[in-house]
């Protein structure tokens, strides 16, 4: 009973850091060009993914090439892409390695970032640190739009992930993780790109059935809520031309 109380006191804790030290976004919006993940003249443009063989990844690099668009995968490992297509070229690279990551971003109309990995335990910086050569090498090339996913349970969304995911996915297997999230968002924040972060509930599998709910307040303090990673990324791509979220950090169910 005591070690309950303790986990319960020590999730609690956790979230209110999350909360209070994570981006705050207040939806008030930010200076940008309309369209500017788009070609001139509103055209499909060129997008790098990041993250491309991840769930998340696939379906961006997927939809992407749907509507039109020039793709550039950046991935570690070409052969997990598993997508051919005359419109997508694939840049092999590690974000932590600024040069290839330089490479890639050359001559991009926008990024889109769906990056994570599976090094939940030990201590990490593989989010933020690959995102600070993200912002880095777009400021250099001007590259303006960077549209970016993190999750729910950050900033002014801490908690909104459900009890389960409050006082156990997160404090237990996950805080080094989401404390990783959290230094991204808030470079992301502090850049001069055109940024919108996208904070999803937890990410399923799936066909996509529509993102019912976005903006502020989404998720619950109880219950976990989901969303397939489908819907995920096409409410990504749905951010290079419309400028509603411009500045912020809008969750998604």
């Amino acid at each position: 009973m005591k070690l309950l109380l303790i986990l319960v006191i020590y999730g609690a804790a956790l979230s209110v850091a999350l909360g209070r030290r994570g981006f705050r976004s207040g939806f008030a919006g930010a200076p940008a060009v309309s369209g500017a993940g788009l070609a001139p003249g509103g055209r499909p443009g060129r997008l790098l993914v990041v993250g491309a063989t991840g769930g998340t990844g696939r379906e961006l690099v997927a939809q992407a090439l749907e509507r039109g668009h020039e793709v550039t995968a950046f991935v570690r490992d070409p052969a997990a892409l598993r997508i051919e297509h005359p419109r997508l070229r694939v840049a092999r690279g590690d974000v932590l390695d600024y040069a290839s990551v330089e490479a890639a971003v050359r001559g991009q109309d926008a990024v889109l970032s769906a990056l994570g990995h599976r090094r939940y335990f030990p201590p990490t910086r593989i989010l933020s640190e690959g995102t600070r050569n993200l912002i880095r090498a777009m400021e250099a090339h001007g590259t303006r739009r960077f549209v970016c996913e993190t999750s729910l349970g950050i900033g002014d969304s801490a908690g909104r992930m459900g009890l389960t995911y409050t006082l156990f996915v997160i404090p237990v297997i996950l805080p080094f993780y989401y404390w990783d999230k959290l230094r991204q968002e808030r470079l992301i924040a502090a850049s001069r790109t055109s940024w919108v972060i996208v904070r999803p509930a937890a990410l399923q599998n799936g066909a996509k059935r529509g993102v019912r709910r976005h903006g502020r307040g989404v998720g619950s303090w109880l219950g976990t809520v989901a969303i397939p990673r489908a819907d995920v990324a096409a409410f990504m791509l749905d951010q290079l031309a419309d400028d509603t979220y411009l500045g912020s950090a809008p969750g998604v169910a």
